[in-house]
């Protein structure tokens, strides 16, 4: 058995080559390395897997090391870099780049919304409950462990079983975790920004924390910018007694107007909001008219923004890649950590924004994720899942690992990364400020992460 490369081709700069194979669909019970030297079983659902290698362009860098790239999710693809720029700009001066479309996004067997209900109809004469239950069963295959394992069958059958590097962005921080965890030999050395995943955590937990700092982004963006308090407040109060629709023939609720905070965890982010905001209305004026319309620009702005067509799983999984092995239900952990907070009312002025935050509305709300609603109330009432830690294994651990974590973080706080690493072998941090949550868009980030740990002695061959 053979990875099958389908295509090569020259980014500025960049030689990049395309390959597939085949994977179990789930990985049970199964290891990566057997199946990789002695083939896929016959008589199982198998699911396609893609990734592309990046090198520098010119075949004297050929011989450099593999490192690969976690990126950050749940539900998002590789990278589809058009250029070196950023972390790649760095990381192609010393490795060979390999970008995996994580299974069920970008070419690995994208999940949409009508995906899900064919794997709903297979079943669907047993009952509706029946149909759901299968459907969450099917998505708890896109976890952690299951991705981890797909990458080590990656490695054994198309890199020689050698050991790579491994840098991890926000979920792919998680990913490092649960790599370290099960198939340490896999890595050389690992390298997360802004995504340690806090041991032992929860999702609730997370977000008791989160909350809290989404108060604090939101009053930091209307300190920056109170024209924009102003209109988000006006906004809230039009979409509470007039039924607005956005591009898609759908309603935009106040509620919804909210997880337009989302990106304030970026450096860019309140920028953009501002932007958005910008144009909210036609009227050149400081001052709203009572009465005033939305503008269509805005409205294709919020959609675009708001939409979960491009990547549904990132809202589908958000809470269940905190979900290891044995847990208490979840049932909607964002929602719940919101609700006892009086501020983060629609109805309430000024207007809190919400940010990395799932709620159950949202999957009648947003059409992208309305086939997935029976099974997100199924896994919100599971009690068990695939293991994505061991802290034993963790706490001994001798793999290298350089963590940058940012001090102002929205999405992981950087006191549950701290905690975590503080128990965790080999392991070091590198903590500012001066960054947000996409510190790694800044190539001096990559490449400070890369000379401490060289200076350690632990990148002897770089």
């Amino acid at each position: 058995m053979k990875a099958r490369k389908i295509d090569h081709f020259f980014l500025p700069g960049i030689e990049v080559e395309d390959y597939c194979v085949n994977v179990p669909l789930d990985w049970r019970g199964k290891d990566p390395q057997t199946l990789a030297e002695e083939g896929l079983p016959e008589d199982e659902e198998l699911w396609p897997l893609f990734w592309r290698v990046l090198r520098s362009a010119g075949t004297a860098k050929a011989n450099r090391p593999y490192l690969i790239y976690l990126q950050g999710g749940p539900g998002c693809y590789g990278p589809r870099p058009l250029a070196a720029t950023g972390w790649l700009a760095e990381a192609l001066k010393h490795f060979q780049v390999v970008l995996l479309d994580q299974r069920g996004t970008g070419r690995s067997g994208s999940i949409d919304g009508q995906l899900i209900e064919a794997r709903g109809a297979v079943v669907a004469e047993l009952g509706s409950e029946a149909a759901a239950r299968s459907q969450a069963d099917f998505l708890k295959r896109f976890l952690a462990l299951s991705i981890v394992k797909d990458y080590e069958f990656v490695r054994h059958l198309a890199f020689d079983s050698k050991p790579w590097y491994s840098l991890g962005q926000s979920y792919g921080g998680f990913l490092t975790m649960c790599y370290l965890s099960f198939y340490p030999e896999g890595l050389k050395a690992s390298f997360i920004s802004g995504g340690v995943l806090h041991i032992p955590g929860s999702a609730e937990e997370l977000y008791q924390h989160s909350v809290l700092r989404m108060a604090e982004k939101t009053k930091a963006f209307y300190e920056r910018y109170p024209e924009d308090a102003k209109r988000l407040a006006y906004l809230a109060d039009y979409l509470e007694r007039e039924d607005l629709r956005l591009p898609d023939g759908e309603r935009l609720t106040a509620r919804r107007l909210q997880m337009l905070g989302q990106g304030l965890g970026a450096k860019p982010g309140a920028e953009r909001l501002h932007q958005l905001l910008d144009t909210a209305f036609a009227e050149t004026g400081a001052e709203i008219p009572e009465g005033t319309r939305p503008s269509c620009h805005f409205l294709m702005s919020a959609y675009q923004t708001l939409s979960s067509y491009g990547n549904p799983l990132y809202w589908t999984l958000q809470e269940f890649i905190y979900a290891n092995s044995e847990v208490e239900p979840i049932r909607w952990a964002a929602e719940r950590a919101c609700a006892v907070r009086p501020e983060f009312s629609p109805q309430a002025r000024p207007l809190m924004l919400t940010g990395e935050a799932i709620f159950s509305w949202l999957f009648d709300e947003d059409p992208a994720l309305r086939p997935f609603k029976a099974a997100m109330e199924v896994l919100m009432e599971d009690r068990e899942f695939d293991p994505i830690y061991d802290p034993e294994q963790l706490a001994k651990n001798t793999v290298p690992l350089q963590a940058m974590v940012y001090f102002d973080d929205l999405y992981v706080p950087s006191e549950l990364q701290l905690d975590t690493l503080s128990r965790v072998g080999s392991s070091h941090a590198w903590v500012s400020n001066e960054y947000e949550h996409d510190g790694l868009t800044d190539p001096r980030v990559f490449a400070r992460l890369l000379e401490e740990a060289r200076n350690r002695g632990d990148l002897e061959e770089l």
